[in-house]
């Protein structure tokens, strides 16, 4: 159980300190919720922090539940999931083409024209608050191995049995501090688990700027 996402940040950090003073570590935080617990990480890390925008592909009677997700550089379909539920290609195409305006909508918030850090060659870490089904990290790791990283490591504070077992063929690393049985959902693993508003995501990328930020001539980082 963790207080919030924060000092769910600040236990996976320790569980990640063997890659502190990696060359080219970066962080990247999936939105929304992913965010708070990948910025405490990065900074116990020393690493620069970025995120990674990701929207759930729901099931048309219940949006609830996850058919695949999708990134600005593709998408992850459980084709298993889309049978069970009987989506059609048209309704799937409607869904699609919902989350991605919705996505395009945040990364255009959150960046304000900042640049996405380029993961090719460097140890990335990606965090977010829980895995629940895994097509979320899925999609997030097809998405970062596409651009060709050193190490690819999947870390998160909690997650269901089986969907981290599916996940974990997709990265390099795996980091989980707890796989409780029953599982549930994310949130009963948190005592307080309000939803990440966006002006959180993007105070979190600000203060991780600022500890980046060039430092004037003579004077010496704090």
């Amino acid at each position: 159980m963790f207080r919030d996402r924060r000092e769910a940040g600040e236990r996976l950090a320790s569980a990640l300190q063997h890659l502190l003073g990696t060359p080219g570590l970066l962080v990247l935080g999936m939105t929304r919720g992913g965010v708070p617990v990948a910025a405490e990480v990065a900074e116990a890390l020393r690493a620069p922090l970025d995120i990674l925008v990701v929207r759930k592909i729901g099931s048309p009677r219940n949006p609830e539940l996850a058919l695949g997700a999708l990134t600005a550089a593709g998408q992850f379909l459980d084709a298993d999931m889309v049978a069970r539920t009987g989506t059609t290609a048209e309704q799937l195409a409607l869904v699609v083409a919902r989350e991605r305006g919705e996505l395009a909508r945040r990364e255009e918030l959150y960046r304000a024209g900042r640049p996405a850090q380029p993961p090719g060659g460097r140890t990335i870490i990606v965090v977010d608050d829980g895995l629940a089904t895994g097509a979320s990290a899925i999609a997030a790791l097809h998405t970062i191995r596409a651009q060709h990283p050193a190490h690819l490591v999947l870390a998160v504070p909690v997650a269901a049995r089986d969907s981290l077992a599916a996940v974990r063929p997709h990265a390099d690393e795996v980091v989980c501090l707890e796989t409780p049985s029953p599982f549930g959902a994310v949130g009963a693993w948190y005592r307080h688990f309000g939803q990440t508003s966006d002006d959180e995501v993007r105070a979190c990328l600000a203060d991780a700027d600022s500890r980046h930020a060039p430092q004037p001539a003579g004077r010496a980082p704090s």
